[in-house]
């Protein structure tokens, strides 16, 4: 099943001659269990892409469905009901709350939609433990190493019932070592838990963890691909698309 599907979409900004096409009739899909790379060059429109398969913006034409449901046109209030409850969002910088604990953190969206708060916190020290972040769940950002502070936020993205991970740039931040890890486990979590993954990325040997390669330019998909397994499948072509 399609977890996620654009169909056709488009995104402007501006009008007349400021107007600026950030997406042109992209169509793109993400299954259960699967995981989808987007790569492409500064601008080509793959933060855009991620925003609005988030719901965080509207096309300006198209179709966005989420499991099957149109999610283009939903109130706000609809668009962050499906955010807290099925998609979950790894932002670039993190996007954690310095104020909270690691376990605060993760807790948040399941309060937010109304989860006794026990009930949330055990949920996140779950989550947490899968990730090697136990002995961390009390600790806050400012306490915790980048590599740490991007497994809280997956942590975060995954916790409850969410089937959708939609990551920019998950590893930006991190040297070779964490940034692999962070691919493993979101490949983890497509593997075991079902979900269905978009990670955006501009390292090539990265974006070989994912069953299929996006390639965009200028706001329009150029190319796909299924990388060969192991994460020097990419590197040959070395432009990185």
């Amino acid at each position: 099943m399609s977890m996620l599907e654009l169909r056709r979409v488009s995104k402007s900004y501006g009008q007349g001659g400021a107007e600026v096409h950030a997406l042109r009739e992209v169509s793109l899909t993400a299954d259960e269990g699967a995981m989808v790379a987007v790569m492409g060059p500064s601008g080509s429109g793959k933060s855009t892409l991620l925003s609005i398969a988030g719901t965080l913006e509207e096309p300006t034409s198209g179709e966005v469905l989420i499991g099957g449901q149109q999610a283009s046109g939903l109130s706000r209030g609809a668009r962050a009901r499906l955010r807290r409850r099925v998609i979950g969002y790894v932002f670039q910088d993190f996007n954690l709350l310095p104020g909270l604990t690691a376990a605060e953190n993760v807790s948040l969206p399941l309060e937010l939609d109304g989860v006794p708060g026990r009930k949330a916190r055990a949920a996140a020290l779950t989550v947490l433990d899968g990730l090697g972040l136990s002995g961390r769940a009390s600790h806050y950002p400012d306490q915790m190493s980048g590599g740490e502070r991007q497994r809280v936020a997956i942590a975060r993205a995954m916790v409850g019932e969410r089937r959708l991970l939609l990551a920019d740039e998950p590893s930006g931040a991190l040297d070779s070592v964490n940034a692999e890890a962070v691919m493993r486990l979101v490949r983890d979590a497509c593997k075991n838990a079902g979900m269905a993954a978009v990670v955006v990325t501009h390292d090539a040997q990265l974006a070989s963890w994912a069953d299929r390669v996006v390639f965009l330019r200028d706001g329009r998909v150029t190319d796909q691909t299924a990388p060969a397994p192991g994460p020097e499948s990419l590197l040959a072509r070395g432009d990185g698309r």
